[in-house]
């Protein structure tokens, strides 16, 4: 494996890149892009990566489904670390380009919702074909196959192309949030403001089944940060979830939460305990779900069984 090399959504001039840059480590790392998210995955998977860095989901548009889906059912992989990085677009054009002279734009899927209310207000007549990547369609901009594409300003001198229109968005503090995704391992130490996600299947199709999951963090007092549902591919109303809790994996009520999940579902797939990139304020824990409370707990059954009486 190749321990200095980041892997990430390419082409270069990416969201995807901006925000990876904002790693410290990422200083001392060779960062190589690459054309899909499966494909910056699986460097990882194959070895040929420490690790790969992708956006999974959106404040706005909602997940990236490809990041899910390689999460869910690809090869086990784990997050170690999450970056937030606003967004927003510039309208990147051939030098010599007029807004009149757009009629054909393109960018990444997830971006169109975010410019939608601009382009109708501004280019109602142009075309919108997507692109792998927003910094793909600035190169497909660069070789005359559109007029303009919505990208990072910071993309323009990449592709030889000039900002027409910058900070554009619909939708006032639109952010990304990224992973950087490893092969699995020991997990980093607690922080006190961290995250821990997991991938959770159904035991299967009867009333209140999504309920009994959510009881399992509900009881431990346990915030659930975000909850997305995925097809499993296996026939209609097959799904999974994907489940990011505020806690750490170290965490007792975190820890008998994923037991109590791991008893009443067929599959549980952990995908790491790491820092909250909001640095948010530590929530304070509920009557009855502190470490001590769960160690008091445990002394006190100890002592039931053997007979020593209460304290």
């Amino acid at each position: 494996m190749s321990a200095t090399r980041y892997t990430y959504l390419g082409p270069a001039g990416t969201f995807t890149e901006a925000a990876l840059r904002t790693l410290p480590e990422a200083a001392t790392r060779e960062l190589v892009p690459l054309a899909s998210v499966p494909a910056a995955l699986d460097a990882v998977r194959a070895g040929e990566a420490a690790g790969a860095f992708v956006p999974v989901e959106n404040s706005v548009e909602g997940a990236v489904t490809a990041t899910s889906d390689e999460l869910a059912s690809g090869k086990q992989l784990m997050i170690y670390r999450e970056v937030l990085l606003p967004i927003a677009f510039a309208l990147l054009v051939r030098p010599g380009t007029a807004l009149t002279d757009v009629k054909t734009v393109t960018s990444h899927p997830v971006a169109q919702p975010q410019v939608r209310r601009w382009l109708a207000a501004n280019l109602p007549d142009a075309q919108w074909e997507s692109a792998a990547s927003n910094a793909d369609g600035a190169r497909l901009v660069q070789e005359g196959r559109f007029d303009g594409a919505f990208a990072g300003e910071f993309a323009a001198p990449l592709y030889g192309l000039d900002v027409l229109v910058n900070d554009i968005h619909d939708a006032a503090n639109a952010t990304t949030r990224f992973v950087l995704v490893g092969r699995p391992g020991r997990v980093s130490s607690p922080t006190g403001a961290d995250k821990t996600s997991m991938v959770v299947w159904l035991p299967d199709d009867h009333p209140g089944a999504l309920l009994e999951l959510l009881q399992e963090f509900a009881v431990r007092g346990i915030n659930l940060m975000r909850i997305e549902s995925r097809p499993t591919g296996e026939g209609m109303g097959n799904y999974c979830f994907l489940i990011d809790c505020e806690g750490h994996l170290s965490e007792r009520r975190v820890s008998e939460a994923l037991m109590g999940l791991k008893r009443i579902c067929p599959q549980v797939r952990f995908l790491g305990s790491y820092p909250r990139a909001d640095k948010g304020t530590p929530k304070e824990v509920r009557p009855g779900t502190s470490d001590a409370e769960f160690v008091a707990a445990a002394d006190w059954l100890s002592r039931c069984l053997d007979g020593r009486g209460e304290v």
